[in-house]
């Protein structure tokens, strides 16, 4: 059944290629770039978003194009969104000089001699395997739909010599690597004041209001290679971790929920109890971090925007309560997690043999644990743990990833 899928994805490849060989006869327009967030489910968002900020605000008469599946997400003026559709994704990216996705191109894409694809994935350090890591929990139609994204870029963009270590097989990639850091994370580095004040007004929030955020990532499932995600029924007591908050760090706290994009249509699947009129749901915020540089702790089982927020000195927190099974799923973790208890979180030598680091988050398996984690934070230990953690995985954050991911691409465009 599965070669039978995977023929029939081969023959939808093929017919899905036959208009970028059309759209040849078409010249490349030498300052055009198309951009693509999470296969189109996104909108303006992710390390696309600030690299394209970045290039606007050199003013060099760029022409942005976003492919996009829901027109009504909002765009700046200089960026012009189109609906993700087969033969636009055609056209636009046929006549494009350079491509930026955060995502694989969709399987049949095809890229004309003259273009250059930059691809700067969206989760630079990661819990959950990907790729080849995973082994038999990475299908045949994944492998192919990888290798071909592969096979189409030019360079890929990391933060960390970890990153370097670990993508060839994650992404089946093995060009070169960019160590120019996370574009989305500038705004975490550069702008949290900022962004403090703009999201509590945005949401109508009191000025001084304190803010978690729960993102947690979503959960796979598949079928002859198909992939499907859902959302998993919530063992978080949001009540009594909102308590927790209230005692350890003083304030009147308000619940951000934010699910994977994956997901963020799900929401009603979602429900929070007990929290009547203090939980938001910021789920169709396109863009994660903007919203992340406001908060004042993230909880998260794990999705690599912990790793985002650990750097933005955020308290973070894991709460985990699935993890053998999440992991057998996967196919694996980069890290190693404690088999019991609140032991640390290490890196993972067969996948990463010349890193020794160790994860600062607290880790949870249950609201216990969670309850201790909170209670006991030190905020000092925390913020030392942190800049040994950056050091082992020699990671580069200096809030200017975007200005050198737009100089790669000014060396392109001229």
């Amino acid at each position: 059944m599965e070669q039978k899928y995977i023929q029939k994805r081969n023959r939808k490849a093929f017919l899905e290629s036959l208009p970028y060989y059309f759209f040849r006869i078409l010249p490349i327009r030498e300052k055009k770039l198309s951009i693509c967030a999470f296969e189109g489910k996104s909108g303006f968002c992710c390390n696309p978003r600030y690299i394209v900020e970045e290039l606007n605000r050199r003013n060099n008469g760029y022409k942005f194009v976003w492919l996009v599946n829901d027109l009504s997400k909002k765009f700046p003026d200089y960026v012009k969104p189109v609906r993700n559709t087969l033969w636009n994704r055609a056209y636009h990216l046929s006549t494009s000089k350079v491509w930026i996705d955060n995502y694989r191109k969709p399987y049949g894409t095809k890229k004309r001699r003259g273009q250059y694809y930059l691809q700067t994935w969206h989760g630079a350090l990661a819990f959950k395997t990907l790729g080849l890591w995973r082994g038999e929990g990475f299908s045949r139609i994944a492998y192919m739909v990888s290798k071909n994204d592969a096979d189409l870029t030019d360079f890929v963009i990391c933060d960390s010599e970890w990153g370097r270590q670990v993508y060839p097989k994650g992404l089946v990639y093995k060009g070169e690597y960019l160590k120019y850091g996370s574009a989305r994370c500038d705004i975490l580095i550069n702008y949290r004041q900022q962004q403090y004040a703009k999201i509590r007004e945005s949401y109508h929030l009191p000025k001084d209001a304190k803010i978690v955020m729960y993102a947690p990532t979503f959960r796979e499932t598949g079928q002859r290679g198909q992939r499907g995600v859902f959302v998993e029924e919530n063992t978080l007591d949001f009540p009594r971790m909102m308590k927790n908050l209230t005692q350890r760090f003083p304030g009147e706290w308000y619940l951000f929920l934010r699910l994977h994009p994956q997901l963020a249509s799900q929401m009603d699947k979602y429900p929070v109890k007990g929290l009547r009129g203090r939980t938001v749901d910021v789920s169709q915020a396109d863009d994660m971090c903007e919203v992340m540089a406001a908060v004042d702790v993230l909880i998260t089982d794990y999705s690599s925007a912990a790793m985002d927020a650990g750097f933005a000195d955020i308290p973070v927190f894991l709460y985990a309560d699935d993890i053998e099974q999440y992991t057998e799923n996967r196919g694996g973790m980069f890290w190693i997690f404690p088999e019991k208890g609140p032991g640390p979180i290490v890196s993972n030598k067969e996948m990463t043999p010349n890193i020794e680091a160790k994860l600062p988050y607290p880790l949870a398996r249950n609201n216990e644990e969670l309850e201790t984690n909170i209670r006991n934070f030190d905020g000092e230990k925390y913020r030392l743990e942190v800049k040994d953690f950056a050091e082992a995985i020699e990671l580069i954050n200096d809030g200017k990833a975007s200005q050198r991911a737009a100089d790669q691409v000014e060396r392109w465009l001229k």
